[in-house]
């Protein structure tokens, strides 16, 4: 860890530490929507980025990338210790991916497993940005999780991280003895842009048949990309995700106005999905779309469980070192997964749906 990288991390915990009038001062005035106030940490965090000045477009995205590890790591909160962290490599629809398994200690041999794709809006997010919910999802829910690096944009645009997502799904299907999952009982997930690419592939693998997946878990989903919520109005500006960071996500991830729909997963079959579990959070600008997409699912018959983390805003399940939300969420999700069944219990389990 590069000294730089220290300093920021010690300098953002010192201002968290800080008195909260003297927080207050720092973050401004408390911003209030439908009677709900935004969490004062995550307020702090959105006005440091003000502070700094940066967008996206500053620097196009290998320096947003940059930027996007650093600030994962001084948000990360202490590393988790597992029994075990193992890169690897899976299938993707052009080449092998790099993955790394998460191993919490008394893992079952043949369990459920979680499928995990950061989010990064298509463009930015790898392993390392997301190493640190990946642990602690792992040791909450008592199950071996395996993250994926699949292609970003704009240097690979839809449908290829959607195709690597698939690709990659299935493979850990096809070798779930080497993984030890049993193959029924696979879980995919992910934030953003990744519990976007966990959604469509749970609607491919159901239209094509495969095993699995037996649960998803979207967190903040994008999930229509045809229209503009109330919400991605109402916050388009002032956070940590803003209107103009999803509109150049957007413009990489795309290449063409008419693949929209398709890459919506709100305009996609949605009969026979397995049970969603769907995370918001009150101030994000997909908050409208991810509940719309949990409202589609219920309608077509599909069980769901929609949590709606009302003071939060986008990003903060990977604030695991800022407050107590994303320990919440994590231990929701794991909760969750339990009740359906996805648990780690004597010898073989089996999903209860």
């Amino acid at each position: 860890m590069g000294l730089d990288l220290v300093l920021l991390r010690t300098a953002v915990r010192i201002l968290l530490l800080l008195p909260e009038r003297i927080r207050r001062l720092i973050a401004g005035s408390p911003r209030t929507h439908e009677g709900q106030v935004l969490d004062l940490d995550a307020q702090m965090l959105a006005r440091l980025r003000q502070l700094t000045g940066r967008t996206l477009d500053n620097g196009g995205p290998r320096q947003a990338r940059a930027e996007m590890r650093r600030g994962a790591l001084t948000v990360a909160g202490r590393a988790i210790a597992l029994a075990g962290e193992h890169d690897a490599l899976v299938a993707g629809a052009d080449g092998p991916l790099r993955a790394r398994r998460y191993v919490p200690h008394n893992a079952s041999e043949a369990g459920p497993l979680i499928l995990y794709f950061h989010g990064g809006g298509w463009v930015l997010g790898d392993i390392e940005t997301h190493a640190a919910p990946c642990r602690a999802l792992a040791q909450a829910a008592g199950l071996p999780v395996i993250s994926v690096d699949y292609r970003l944009a704009p240097e690979h645009p839809f449908p290829a991280p959607v195709d690597d997502a698939f690709a990659a799904f299935c493979d850990v299907v096809a070798r779930a003895d080497e993984f030890g999952v049993d193959p029924e009982l696979l879980v995919v997930a992910g934030d953003s842009a990744g519990g976007h690419l966990a959604a469509m592939v749970a609607q491919r693998a159901t239209a094509a048949g495969v095993r699995g997946p037996a649960a998803q878990v979207l967190i903040y989903p994008v999930c229509d990309l045809t229209k503009t919520y109330p919400s991605e109005l109402a916050f388009a500006d002032g956070l940590l995700l803003t209107k103009a960071d999803m509109d150049w996500f957007t413009e990489h991830f795309l290449e063409r106005e008419d693949q929209r729909r398709e890459a919506s997963p709100l305009h996609g079959e949605l009969a026979g999905l397995p049970p969603a579990l769907v995370l918001t959070a009150g101030f994000d600008p997909l908050r409208d779309e991810g509940e719309a997409y949990a409202e589609a699912l219920r309608e077509a018959g599909v069980e769901v469980i929609l949590r709606r983390y009302d003071t939060q805003t986008h990003g903060f399940f990977n604030t695991l070192g800022v407050g107590f939300a994303a320990h919440e969420a994590i231990g929701e999700v794991a909760g969750v997964l339990r009740a359906w069944g996805l648990d780690v219990r004597s010898g073989r389990v089996t999903a209860t749906r």
